[in-house]
This record gives structure tokens, C-alpha cells and sequence, in this order.
């Protein structure tokens, strides 16, 4: 462990490496869960071919920051456990990691349906990305509906942790937001 990952444990902090990867991930997901909903009704035209093209540009984008995200992870001990009674501790880490396992299988899914599709990814236009299922209209349509599942299980999730983590900072004061790098005001009890 870095002297930086040290001292972030020992204040109960994640390192900024964790806390910069937390918050652009974050980021990104949301504004491509907001994209892919904007764009999903829109009539075929050049625009909804557009929006598209950025929805799969920034899925890939995601799925590379998660790796990059989790390799983090796998190699820097997160700061020690917040105080909470154990059935939050315990919810909060089954939640974390169906949150990674969903970070990979939603840009994933929505891959495979492209491939299945026929409509190859090509990476910011430049880079053509790998086929890795083969064309096939009942094969896209099984993975278009994965891929709308584990988006909406994505979201459902997302807001479930935003929730968690207002309830700490508004109802138990508890400073926790803070370990993620959000800087709050002292709270009045």
C-alpha cells in the first residue's frame, strides 16, 4: 500500500485516485443512462444515429474506466468501514458489488447487442471495435432486452446508493460523505 492509500485509511478517506475513479464513473453512467433513455423513442434519422454512436462510445469509455476502476480496487485497501450497525455494512458491500458486477455487464450487453445487430462499434468513429457474437435477429433482440434489464437494474441501484447516502448525511449525520470527497458543512444535530 502507497503512503497516500496509508494515510486514506487511516483517516477514514479513499484515496483521490478512488475518489477521482468513484466520481468520474459516476458521472459518466448517469449522463449514458440519461442518453440511452433520450434516444431510445427518437425517429431514425442522422440525429438518433448520432446519439447512438456517443451512447456505445461512451459505453466502451465506461467499461474501460470500470477495469480500470476495479484494478484500483483489487490493488489499494479501501479506508476501514464506516461505523454503521453490521446489516448496513453488510448491504452496502452487497450493493457495491453488484454495482461493479453491473458496470461491466450493461456496456457488455449493449456491445453484444450492436454485434448481434449488425451495427459494428467503431470507437470515436476511428476505432472499429471486434464483433463477438454473431449476427442474428433473435440473438439481438435476447440481448437488447439484457442489456435494457441491466441498465434499469443499474439505475434502480444507483439511486438506491444516492439514497444510502443522503439518509447517512442528512437523517445520521454521520460524515460519511466525506470519505468519498464530498465537502459537507458541519451538520446541526
Amino acid at each position: 500500500m502507497t503512503a497516500g492509500a496509508a494515510s486514506a485509511a487511516q483517516g477514514g478517506r479513499y484515496t483521490r485516485t478512488a475518489i477521482t475513479l468513484h466520481w468520474l464513473l459516476a458521472a459518466a453512467i448517469v449522463a449514458n443512462l440519461a442518453l440511452g433513455v433520450a434516444m431510445h423513442d427518437l425517429p431514425i434519422s442522422p440525429t438518433r444515429l448520432r446519439l447512438y454512436n456517443w451512447h456505445k462510445w461512451a459505453g466502451i469509455t465506461i467499461l474501460a474506466l470500470s477495469a480500470l476502476r476495479l484494478a484500483w480496487r483489487l490493488t489499494h485497501s479501501p479506508p476501514a468501514d464506516a461505523a454503521m450497525p453490521a446489516w448496513q455494512r453488510t448491504a452496502a458491500h452487497a450493493v457495491h458489488h453488484a454495482l461493479y458486477v453491473l458496470f461491466f455487464a450493461v456496456p457488455l450487453a449493449g456491445w453484444a447487442y450492436s454485434s448481434a445487430a449488425g451495427f459494428p462499434v467503431v470507437l470515436f468513429g476511428v476505432l472499429p471495435l471486434p464483433d463477438w457474437v454473431p449476427v442474428g435477429e433473435a440473438l439481438a433482440e435476447l440481448l437488447k432486452l439484457a442489456h435494457l434489464l441491466l441498465a434499469s437494474a443499474l439505475a434502480g441501484l444507483i439511486a438506491l446508493h444516492v439514497a444510502a447516502a443522503l439518509k447517512h448525511h442528512l437523517i445520521d449525520r454521520d460524515g460519511l460523505l466525506q470519505r468519498i470527497g464530498v465537502r459537507t458543512r458541519a451538520v446541526r444535530r
